[in-house]
């Protein structure tokens, strides 16, 4: 499925934005090797902030649970440790990295990820004209079933990795390959939607020309 290890990252927070002080209240990251999610890890957080009523409304999480929780600066350390190198999704990525970068720079930590996906740009790139591309209606969609309770962290983290997976399996018949590397995905988000077909097109006639000329070498 993928020839390279991603990570599915899946934040619930406070608030939008860090830079108004919100903070992570549970975080979810799963590992994806090869067709499967291999590795996760998994945590509330305790932010030493309160969590808005209306939060605990849409997620469940309570004051209690992330007062009790295992405190930020053991957390954040041990996420950024476990998604290391690796090439790093998420669905709306772009909020969740900025998160993540916030945590670890009030601990003097910087992320080490290589590349970002995001698979809700991603879902649009490949399946056009979707009615929505929220993560639950869009799951619906492609037929993917949403285990677990909506807006808590691994919940959402698991059904993204499955799009991601699904997505996978689209290119492998699109661009007629058995292997998807990160990159691909990473060069897709780059490009402008009108122009996928082409792009993919591009791609595929390079991996067949690929493929080709190993065929003719092993001769």
């Amino acid at each position: 499925m993928y020839d390279r290890p991603l990570v599915m990252l899946d934040f619930e927070t406070t608030g939008l934005s860090p830079d108004m002080g919100d903070r992570i209240t549970e975080v979810a990251a799963l590992r994806i090797v090869g067709g499967e999610v291999t590795e996760r890890y998994v945590s509330l957080v305790n932010c030493g902030v309160r969590v808005p009523s209306f939060i605990t409304a849409l997620t469940g999480i309570t004051q209690q649970m992330v007062d009790s929780a295992p405190p930020a600066h053991q957390v954040v350390p041990e996420l950024i440790d476990f998604i290391g190198g690796d090439v790093l999704s998420a669905h709306n990525a772009s909020f969740d990295e900025k998160f993540l970068k916030a945590e670890g720079a009030r601990l003097g930590r910087t992320t080490q990820h290589m590349g970002l996906v995001c698979s809700l740009k991603l879902s649009r790139r490949l399946f056009p004209g979707l009615v929505s591309y929220k993560l639950g209606q869009l799951s619906s969609q492609l037929g993917i079933p949403f285990a677990g309770t909506a807006h808590r962290a691994e919940a959402d983290a698991q059904v993204a990795a499955d799009v991601l997976l699904h997505a996978a399996r689209h290119l492998g018949r699109t661009c007629g390959i058995d292997r998807v590397e990160p990159s691909l995905l990473v060069s897709i988000n780059k490009v402008a939607a009108a122009k996928i077909p082409l792009f993919l097109e591009k791609y595929a006639a390079t991996v067949r020309e690929r493929r080709i000329a190993a065929e003719a070498h092993g001769r």
